[in-house]
């Protein structure tokens, strides 16, 4: 016998309206499941229908929004409600299916990510509906923040090392002249990649107690200080000096994140600051065979937060600076050694020989004249004999040191070989010679030297000629200095202790 048949709801239940069961599956989805509805003149909208997860997520009654929607966009971070509103407008006018991103406030008051997706649907009463629902996309969206920190960070440290490489490479194939040029480069590429107002290079001078700005970038619109930068005494400079110690002692970078904050015993550091308008700083050593030489750094003119890396950024400007001027130092030293003379240090003939070529042929073009005077101090041989060789060097050192106190900058002072010397005078005439040489004599009568109990003293005789005098010879610095020597050698026949020149002998 067949039985009675079943109803469906196991105990006898009637199904759900259709509504009540919508609302019940919609609250089970994670988002907010909507139909939005924008009026034909566009003053009006609401949501039709909203799921009860809103109440939940913002505290809004479903209800409420059913006859106006306008709670609902006050949520809307304000920064996103014109993009939002212009994407609707969007939408409605070409029926195509909505997606918007915006920030809103939950209930708990934090901002979070929403993404709301729809499709358009025009209805008879030229309103338009849109089906659709919107989700928290927040977690997503910090994922794909820090991504993009990560490619950002990524491409920072690439170009970081793309521009120390092209820099590394200048300071490989600089030449021995050009080391200021490629410093002024690498400060501007440092400057502006770091996005500073100034970057500069100082050197130390008197055990730390001065410093000196050789090298300096500056912003666009920002004022160089270098000029009034130049020995400052920084000895009583108290919380410097410690950062010094840190410098020497533990390749310290020095950070000022703001000048205003500095401690009490940094007064005169912070008006030092100040009056150049800088707010934060930051330093790094410049260590030359295993010395710090002095510092790099850069300034910003207003406050910023400094990158967590970026005294490990500047350590590798700093490191390959001192690499650079490492290198300098040791060609200058080679280069010094290879055209001054080891115990006088006075140029020799590899430098005087071309340099004299420099100013002829500054006198051929320009009329830019000189005087070549060649001395020899009188009887040295007789003083090597009697007082030994270290006397001779005493002699031949200070009379060098004579030779520099008399001459100028412009003049060129050189150790010719043994006991000879030649000065060769910038700008003067036949008639000036006597003059300039008159001091260097003097000088040399003056000088006494203590040779165990017995007073030692010597003489010099010259002879000097000017460029002007060469008119019917090819003018070369060997004629020049031939002429020169000839001129001597009559002064010691003329009884030493005398200059020779175009008026003949003088007893000055």
């Amino acid at each position: 016998m067949p039985g009675k048949e079943k109803t469906s709801p196991a105990l006898g239940e009637t199904p759900p309206s259709s509504e009540r069961f919508f609302r019940k599956l919609a609250s089970s989805v994670p988002g907010v499941l909507f139909t939005y509805q924008v009026s034909a003149d566009g003053q009006s909208h609401r949501f039709p229908f909203i799921s009860d997860r809103v109440r939940d997520l913002f505290g809004i009654d479903p209800e409420l929004l059913q006859g106006d929607a306008a709670s609902m966009f006050t949520l809307i971070a304000e920064e996103d409600r014109e993009g939002i509103e212009a994407s609707i407008i969007l939408s409605s006018k070409t029926l195509s299916p909505w997606c918007y991103q915006a920030r809103m406030r939950e209930r708990s008051g934090q901002l979070q990510w929403y993404e709301a997706t729809s499709i358009p649907e025009q209805q008879a009463d030229g309103s338009i509906i849109w089906y659709g629902q919107f989700i928290n996309i927040d977690h997503y969206k910090a994922l794909e923040q820090n991504l993009r920190k990560s490619e950002e960070e990524a491409s920072y440290q690439a170009r970081f090392q793309q521009m120390i490489a092209a820099l590394s490479a200048e300071f490989i194939h600089l030449g021995f002249s050009t080391i200021d040029e490629c410093i002024d480069q690498l400060l501007q590429a440092i400057g502006e990649f770091f996005q500073v107002d100034r970057a500069y290079v100082y050197a130390f001078a008197d055990n730390f107690s001065k410093m000196t700005n050789t090298h300096e970038w500056c912003r666009e619109g920002v004022t160089a200080v270098r000029e009034s930068q130049q020995e400052v005494d920084v000895s009583g400079f108290a919380w410097w000096q410690a950062q010094i110690r840190g410098m020497i002692e533990q390749d310290k970078v020095v950070f000022v994140e703001d000048a205003s904050a500095l401690p009490a015993e940094a007064a005169e550091e912070k008006h030092l600051l100040q009056s150049q308008g800088v707010q934060s700083m930051i330093c790094a050593p410049i260590i030359v065979r295993g010395q710090v030489m002095g510092f790099f750094g850069v300034d910003s003119l207003s406050l910023r937060p400094w990158r967590r890396d970026q005294s490990h950024l500047m350590i590798i400007v700093s490191g390959l600076l001192s690499g650079a001027l490492e290198r300098n130092q040791l060609e200058e030293e080679l280069v010094s050694r290879s055209i001054r003379d080891p115990l006088t240090g006075l140029y020799n003939r590899r430098y005087l020989l071309p340099r004299m070529e420099e100013m002829l042929a500054a006198c051929n073009r320009y009329g830019e004249k000189f005087c070549v005077v060649m001395f020899d101090i009188d009887h040295f041989k007789r003083i090597n004999d009697s007082f030994g060789h270290l006397m001779g060097d005493k002699i031949l050192q200070r009379f060098t040191a004579l030779l520099n106190e008399c001459s100028r900058t412009t003049d060129v002072v050189s150790r010719f070989g043994g006991e000879e010397f030649i000065v060769v005078f910038a700008g003067v005439n036949q008639s000036d010679v006597a003059g300039l040489t008159a001091r260097i004599f003097q000088s040399v009568r003056e000088e006494a030297f203590d040779c165990a109990g017995t007073t030692l003293r010597f003489t010099v005789s010259a002879g000097a000629v000017c460029v002007s005098e060469l008119t019917e010879q090819p003018v070369t610095p060997e004629a020049l200095i031939s002429f020169a020597d000839e001129r001597l050698y009559r002064a010691k026949e003329s009884g030493r202790n005398c200059l020779v020149d175009a008026f003949g002998v003088s007893r000055i």
